[in-house]
Formats: C-alpha cells, sequence, structure tokens
C-alpha cells in the first residue's frame, strides 16, 4: 500500500476501535486533528448541508474536490464517503476510485445502494472488485452494505453481501444502522476483514463496542447537524430574546479555533 493509505489500514484493530470523526470541511477537519483524532472521514450529508442541500444531491466532481481539500487540510489520514461510487456500473466506480486516490484521500467507501434501490448481490459484488483493483494499494476501500438504512434489516443478507465484498478484497466493511449488540457480534464473527459501526444514538457505546471485535467507529453527518443546531440555537436567542447568551460558546469555540489553526 501507499504510505498514507498503510497508515490508515494500521489503523484499523479489532477490539481496539479507530474513533473516525466526520468533519465536513477543512475548518472541522483541523479542529477535530488537533483534538487528537488519528483520522478522519468526510461525510456525504453533513458536506451537502455546506452548499444548502439534502444528501444524495452531491455531485462526484464536488465530493472529490471536497475531499481532496480536507485531506490537504489535515496531517491525519482521510477517507471520503463517496456514496455508489456516483456510478452503477463496476467500470465508473473504478474511475471515481482513481481520482479518489489521485486527490490524496486515504480511502474512500463505496455503498451498495444506487440511490433508488439495494444493487443485486452479483452485481454489488462486482462493483468492489472493481474498487480495489482501481485502488491499486492507494488508497483503503470500505465496503457498505446499506440494508438497515433503508428498511430491509435482514442480518443474514447483510453478512452475505459483506462476505462477497470481503471476497472482492474490500479492506473495512461496513453496515451503517446495525446497532444491536448481538447483531454486531454476529456479523464481526463472520466477516473476514475489519467492521466499521456507525455510532447512532441507539448504539453501543465505545467499549462495548471494542469488546464486540469493532474496528472502527464512525458518526456519519452527526458532527455535522450537532453544529447546525448549535447555530440555530444561537440564531433563536438573538431573534426571540434579543439577549447574547451564544457568546460563551462562541468564546471556547475561537479559542478552539485559535488552537487548531495555529494561532
Amino acid at each position: 500500500m501507499s504510505e498514507l493509505a498503510g497508515r490508515f489500514r494500521a489503523l484499523h484493530v479489532p477490539g481496539t476501535p479507530l474513533l473516525l470523526p466526520n468533519p465536513w470541511d477543512a475548518g472541522s477537519a483541523l479542529v477535530l486533528a488537533s483534538l487528537g483524532f488519528a483520522a478522519l472521514a468526510t461525510t456525504s450529508s453533513g458536506f451537502a448541508a455546506t452548499l444548502g442541500r439534502l444528501d444524495g444531491t452531491v455531485s462526484a466532481d464536488e465530493a472529490i474536490a471536497h475531499g481532496g481539500q480536507v485531506a490537504v487540510a489535515v496531517p491525519v489520514p482521510v477517507s471520503a464517503d463517496l456514496e455508489n461510487g456516483f456510478a452503477d456500473d463496476p467500470d465508473g466506480v473504478a474511475q471515481t476510485v482513481r481520482r479518489a486516490a489521485a486527490a490524496g484521500l486515504a480511502g474512500c467507501s463505496i455503498e451498495d445502494w444506487s440511490g433508488t434501490q439495494i444493487y443485486d448481490p452479483a452485481l454489488a459484488a462486482e462493483r468492489i472488485a472493481a474498487a480495489v483493483s482501481a485502488a491499486g494499494g492507494d488508497i483503503v476501500i470500505t465496503a457498505r452494505a446499506e440494508n438497515y438504512l433503508h428498511d430491509h434489516a435482514d442480518l443474514a443478507d447483510t453478512i452475505e453481501r459483506l462476505q462477497s465484498f470481503a471476497a472482492a478484497g474490500a479492506d473495512v466493511l461496513y453496515a451503517p444502522g446495525v446497532v444491536d449488540a448481538g447483531e454486531l457480534a454476529t456479523l464481526v464473527r463472520e466477516v473476514p476483514r475489519p467492521v466499521n459501526v456507525l455510532a447512532l444514538a441507539d448504539a453501543p457505546g465505545v467499549a462495548e463496542l471494542a469488546d464486540l471485535g469493532v474496528a472502527r467507529i464512525s458518526v456519519g453527518g452527526a458532527f455535522a447537524f450537532a453544529a447546525l443546531d448549535a447555530l440555530a440555537v444561537a440564531g433563536r436567542e438573538l431573534l426571540e430574546q434579543g439577549s447574547y447568551g451564544f457568546w460563551t460558546q462562541a468564546g471556547s469555540g475561537r479559542r478552539q479555533a485559535g488552537i487548531a489553526f495555529g494561532e
């Protein structure tokens, strides 16, 4: 693997999960890196929000440029959320992965959700095989099984999909939406690659996920939307109360920015 991808891959240790937060721009990435996170990953929903859009509306050009900007801004490996690879066919996925590697990213994730439906298992595996081939060792491939995010909570099918992705060469396996401890234990036991878990509100805590053998934990768009909520709270205070209590939080944030940005 390339040096950057090798560093990122080495951070995936089952039982000692990599905490992989998801910044939404270069500034938030710098803040998170300054806190001590060893790697970062972009979030499609969080990035879309910076453009005033909903998830699933960002183009390949926008996502790759964004990922590259985040990667350049921080000294730690960055993986990019590339949705379905911005293509249905394996060749299109491969082209997206090559572009991501050229942008300086250490990893990327590819979903088996087209935007309207879950891909047929055979095609989904072919798409991951194409991504792995295109990566050529220069970028870590995370293969995502999206069943649980799209009203198809079928653990057996999800595990079969992840197993096929592992056979296709994926480095990391990810089934966002699986949060039940028993199901996670089964999933981790049945697949032969490091497993990422999405830290939804009802997911087990970090220590429990470590005990289950999870290798990576990410937060998706949660931090981005928490920041938007803080903005809305401050805005409502000014509009409705005419007061400036938000300066307490703003002052703390300004100090953290100074640390992160090298003041």
